[in-house]
């Protein structure tokens, strides 16, 4: 007797998995600012570049926090973002930085700059295999955003120094204690290889960085913590290249002393879990 339902003996389709649009756009925003940087080192738009960088480093910020307002987290989505963070804070700065001051050093330049690259690389896995065993409230080595922002903030000082010639508000009397401002991205050769090695080499130490995810959100914060991020943005408007480098220049030291006060205090200076229940975890808290 056969059956009279058409489906009937076949199998069953799949319900077809879809992907969360709102935070991946921004993911997709942050790759175009990668991407923009890239192509602006390209044309010699250097100041352009830099700026590409920052807002691949905003838009970042912003999709995490989009999916988990939204409640729509994905698997696809965290691949997707190390992925845009890789070519938006790894090989962007390392070819907009080769572009502008490494490559009159030859082979140095260009292994400064594989060197950062790499490092980003490094960086972004161990984040990825590391989520569930370290500290919340750190970062383990300096985040790839941040080193970005370092490595573009100066070439954005520098490229706007050279490009209008003159001095920089604040800080005219501090340069020419240094010899002036420099004439050429030749003079910088030197200065950002240190930058771009530090930048990247600093991303894969176990050194801690304050995450600050246990401000904002849902949790109050005190009446002068917007009184000071008031000052802040305001202080940052009056000269944003010269600024932002400052601010994370200050921000790429600090893991180094919070570092040394854990040290200093008897602290733990690991901010990886010090439990060893979990088979994973096994050699991660090895001296």
């Amino acid at each position: 007797m056969l059956d009279n339902q058409p489906d009937a003996g076949l199998p069953q389709r799949k319900r077809r998995k879809g992907i969360y649009v709102l935070p991946n756009l921004f993911t997709l925003a942050a790759l175009f600012g990668g991407f923009y940087a890239i192509v602006m080192a390209m044309n010699g738009r250097f100041e352009s570049a830099a700026v590409g960088v920052f807002c691949a480093m905003v838009l970042d910020s912003l999709d995490g926090r989009v999916a988990r307002m939204t409640h729509t987290q994905s698997a696809f989505g965290e691949q997707m973002d190390s992925l845009s963070d890789m070519v938006s804070f790894g090989a962007a700065p390392a070819l907009i930085a080769y572009e502008w001051a490494l490559r009159p050093l030859g082979r140095w330049g260009w292994i400064a700059a594989f060197v950062y690259c790499a490092c980003a690389a490094l960086r972004l896995a161990r984040f990825n295999v590391n989520t569930g065993v370290v500290d919340k409230r750190f970062f383990q080595g300096l985040p790839s955003p941040a080193a970005a922002a370092l490595v573009a903030g100066f070439i954005w000082l520098t490229s706007a120094l050279l490009v209008s010639h003159r001095d920089v508000p604040l800080f005219g009397d501090v340069i020419s204690l240094f010899g002036g401002l420099p004439t050429s991205r030749d003079d910088l050769s030197w200065i950002m290889f240190a930058v771009t090695m530090f930048a990247g080499l600093t991303m894969v130490t176990n050194t801690p960085y304050y995450s600050f995810k246990d401000f904002g959100g849902r949790r109050s914060v005190p009446f002068v913590i917007l009184v000071v991020i008031a000052l802040l943005i305001g202080v940052v408007s009056i000269e944003p290249a010269t600024m932002l480098f400052l601010i994370f220049v200050g921000y790429s030291l600090s893991g180094y002393v919070i570092y040394a006060w854990r040290k200093a205090k008897g602290h733990p200076v690991s901010i990886v879990a010090t439990s060893k229940d979990e088979p994973d975890e096994r050699g991660l808290h090895d001296d």
